[in-house]
Formats: C-alpha cells, structure tokens, sequence
C-alpha cells in the first residue's frame, strides 16, 4: 500500500499518463523515487519540461498519505500495475490504467464478458439483456458494463439476478456516482462485484470522461456484446476499442424497422458475431463449460505437476510448448498430465495444442 500511494499522486498530475509513467518506471525502477526525482533527472529520463512543472506543482500540495486515508475512508481501496488483484487482461491493453480505484472485490482472472447498448432501450432490448446477463453468470462469467441508463442498467441487474458477479466501469470518480438515480445499484454491485474507475475521487461525469471508460470496459472482458445501438451509439466505440485489442465483438440482430438496431446490423455485416443466444458466446469464447470446469478446478489436484498446470492454466488458451515452460516441466510430463486432466474435467483442449481452465 506504501507504494500505492505514490501510483495515485501520479493520477493526480495533470499530464502524465500511463506512457509518461511507464517511462518513469523504467528510468527510476520505482514509483517512489519517480515520485521524489529532482528535474534534471525527471529531464534525463525523458520527460517534457510542461511535465516536469505539472510534476513539481502537484507534489508541493499533494500531502500522499492524506489523500491515501481519504480514499481508504470512502470505503474504497487502490489496485495498480503492481497489484496481483489487477486484472490480467486489462494490464495487457496499450497504456493500461495504472490505477484504478475500486469499490469491492476484483479478482484478476475471472472471466468477463461485456454487456453494452443504447440508453434508450425498446422493451425487446431490456428483455434481452437482462437475460443474458443472467444465464452469463450462471455460467461463472462476470458480467461488464457502465452503469448508464438502458441497456447498462439492465445488464447490471440481469447478472445480480443471477446470483452472479458484475463489474460497472464509471466515467467519473467513484464518490461521484452517475446516474444517481443508480446509486442503490452501485452499492449492489460493489457488494457481489465491484465498481471501478480511473477517474481521481471527485471526478465528475463529463462526456469526455466517458470513451476512455469504454477502453477499459473492452480491456476487461473477453469479448463485448452490443444489444441494442443506434448508428452512432457510444457503445460502438466500446466496439472500435475491442477491435483494436484483439477482443470477440456479438451484436444481438433486431427489427429492421427498429433505429435501436441499426447499429447492432452495421456491425453483424462488418463481421460481428450474431447472437442467438446465450451459447453463441459461450461457444465462441470457449466459455461453454466454465462452470464446470471452475468447480472441477476447486478439487485438490493429484500431484505437484497438475498443481503447477492449474497455477499457470487461466481461461485464457494457452499452448502446450509455453503452459511447459511456464510450469518448468518437460513436454512430454505436459502432454500426459494434461490429458489426464481432461479426462477429470479439469482441463480443456480448445484446438491448436490450446489448453483452458476454469478460474
């Protein structure tokens, strides 16, 4: 936590990033001596003299360990770079956010998929997302979205109905909640979830703040899931960043009467994944047995190799060569090991010498 606190002084300066920090990092090794450099070293590791004067104002009226105990006394805590809790597909995006303040429970690997869509829902689209917000998380999958009005709520909800876990990404700082006609759903979310942000507290909801937030909905998930969008729904940007990261992109088809859908078709025709149903992500994801295989992953294994495959093992593919050298085992212990493990459920061979697990 000591050196959390300097992550969020760097939050707190204006211009510097998480590439400008990156850059301190690598120079200084540390967030505490990047915090405490003199200029002419903050000027040899590369940063901007614009910079180099945001830095000094801001540490001369920052006091770290008071506005560490203002955040801790919201109820809230911090998860950088550093943090195991930090969630392993989001550190993998470009310029992921050092920081992020949290109120709940992150845990770094679980699977998570997207829900997004207009504000202005029809009943068809809230019916829709409720439902499969609802069989996502009956299946282990935690539900993503942003807390908006429409199709976010409904997502929101669909999931806590499920009984599952639901993650909301704001557009502002977390004392800052918007709508706040979704404040009581917030603190329902933060109890089986978590809410999230790297917006500093007192942050408001601005639109601006809002398509960097969807960079980090996409980053999150495995894939993101359009249910209802107008041709220039904000969702799609949501889309436009998934792309850019490599995530599975569905779109749920509407009627072609309905201006809620047209965005959803544009997409469907630019090679989106059609949604039927709940299984066409599942599928398309190798999600189909995550609750299996989550409870399966719960069992004592039988040997330290099967513990070493399942400590390296996430739900993410990963190939027989590289899940081999991660354990420190040979392939041919890897191979034998693997479809013992198949067979127990505890595992699973995608294709391609790909190997899952539940998590």
């Amino acid at each position: 936590m000591d050196r959390a606190k300097y992550y969020l002084g760097f939050n707190l300066t204006p211009q510097i990033g998480p590439v400008r920090l990156r850059r301190l990092l690598e120079y200084f090794g540390n967030p505490e001596t990047a915090w405490c450099a003199p200029p002419d070293a903050l000027r040899r590791a590369g940063l901007e003299e614009a910079c180099i004067a945001s830095l000094l104002e801001t540490r001369s009226r920052l006091d770290l360990d008071r506005e560490l105990a203002r955040v801790q006394a919201l109820g809230f805590h911090l998860a950088t770079w550093e943090d195991p809790a930090y969630p392993q597909r989001l550190r993998h995006i470009y310029a992921p956010p050092p920081l992020l303040y949290v109120s709940g429970t992150l845990l770094a690997d679980e699977p998570m998929v997207a829900l997004v869509g207009t504000r202005r829902p029809t009943a068809y689209g809230r019916q829709v997302a409720r439902m499969l917000a609802r069989e996502l998380v009956r299946h282990g999958v935690t539900v993503v979205s942003g807390l908006a009005l429409g199709i976010d709520t409904e997502a929101h909800l669909g999931a806590l109905e499920g009984g599952g876990r639901t993650i909301a990404v704001l557009g502002s700082g977390l004392d800052q909640v918007y709508p706040a006609r979704n404040r009581e759903l917030a603190r329902r979310i933060a109890t089986s979830g978590a809410l999230l942000s790297d917006y500093p507290l007192g942050t408001l909801p601005e639109p601006r703040n809002f398509p960097p937030r969807n960079r980090i909905i996409s980053g999150l998930s495995l894939g993101v899931v359009v249910v209802e969008a107008g041709e220039r729904s904000g969702a799609l940007i949501t889309c436009d960043f998934a792309a850019e990261q490599g995530r599975e992109v569905f779109a749920v088809p509407g009627s072609i009467l309905s201006p809620a859908s047209r965005g959803c078709h544009d997409l469907i025709v630019q090679g989106a994944r059609l949604v039927r149903g709940v299984e066409d992500i599942l599928e398309e994801l190798h999600l189909d047995r995550a609750t299996e295989q989550r409870d399966a992953c719960q069992a004592v294994p039988e040997s330290p190799v099967e513990a070493a495959l399942l400590g390296v093992l996430s739900s993410e593919p990963m190939h027989v060569d590289d899940l081999g050298a991660a354990a420190g085992l040979p392939a041919a212990v890897v191979s034998s090991a693997l479809a013992l493990m198949e067979l127990r459920g505890l595992v699973r061979h995608v294709g391609g010498m790909l190997y899952v697990r539940a998590v």
